[in-house]
């Protein structure tokens, strides 16, 4: 019998059985004392923190604060950055001018402005909307512009020589052509902006997830510390399956999709 990877159990059914397998390895692991537990607790160990964790308040209002500053810094960073992309992607001179501040400001890492950022915004949670900010703009802006250049030029100029209206050339031509690579942008910048959200705060800390990971890593509680670091992982992948989600249902259309439309 031939599996059909494409259907939707199959691609739910082959990530559990690895998430299952790896937890297996490692609870054997540490029943042997291969690992030992002053390094990594077991599996049911750090599960039964977790399990504690999502009994009390704590734990919920952490995901709140972190959440709030995600949503954010991403919103900011999408307006932000795919308006000036699609002026710069516009226009190649402007490009051009700007094309060395752009070229300087992007691999500065954000983590190196911390400094500079709290000194003149504080420690706040401001400062941290504004690193992640920061980091996620870059991400739009580039693909921002991207999908600018990618709108075919003879679509362009079929719709000029008919004098398409602007709405129109908007609704039918520009924004089918840049969806698809501005919603994949927005999937960076969500996974960017939430590494950036978690860093400020483990680093300053700021309330959210990271700060309770800086805290329990603190006090030497590691079952606790790897129960946030579980959390972390489990807030960020159900980010981005959230965002595919839509991106599909979105691109339902899209040729790349239309074979996974089951």
């Amino acid at each position: 019998m031939r599996l059909n990877y494409h259907s939707r159990t199959v691609r739910l059914l082959i990530p559990t059985i690895t998430v299952l397998l790896i937890f297996a390895v490692w609870q054997l692991a540490s029943i042997v004392d291969l690992l030992p537990s002053r390094f990594a607790p077991a599996p049911t160990q750090i599960l039964g923190e977790l399990g504690s964790l999502l009994g009390g308040s704590g734990l919920w209002t952490a995901i709140g604060a972190t959440l709030s500053a995600w949503i954010q810094a991403l919103a900011i960073a999408v307006v932000i950055g795919t308006t000036v992309g699609l002026i710069l992607g516009s226009s190649r001179y402007l490009s051009a001018f700007f094309r060395p501040v752009i070229e300087f400001l992007k691999p500065i890492p954000s983590i190196a402005m911390i400094p500079l950022v709290i000194l003149t915004m504080g420690s706040g949670k401001s400062s941290e909307i504004f690193l992640a900010t920061y980091a996620a703009v870059f991400q739009m802006l580039m693909s921002a512009i991207s999908a600018v250049r990618d709108v075919d030029p003879v679509a362009r100029e079929t719709a000029a020589a008919y004098s398409m209206p602007l709405w129109a050339r908007v609704r039918f031509l520009i924004v089918p052509s840049m969806l698809p690579q501005l919603l994949t942008g927005i999937r960076i910048a969500s996974n960017t902006a939430l590494v950036l959200c978690i860093t400020s705060e483990l680093l300053v800390g700021m309330s959210g997830l990271g700060n309770q990971l800086g805290q329990a890593r603190s006090v030497g509680n590691l079952p606790v510390m790897y129960a946030y670091i579980f959390v972390i992982g489990i807030v960020g992948f159900g980010l981005n399956t959230l965002l595919l989600s839509l991106q599909k249902r979105l691109l339902g259309w899209h040729e790349s999709y239309r074979n996974e439309a089951q």
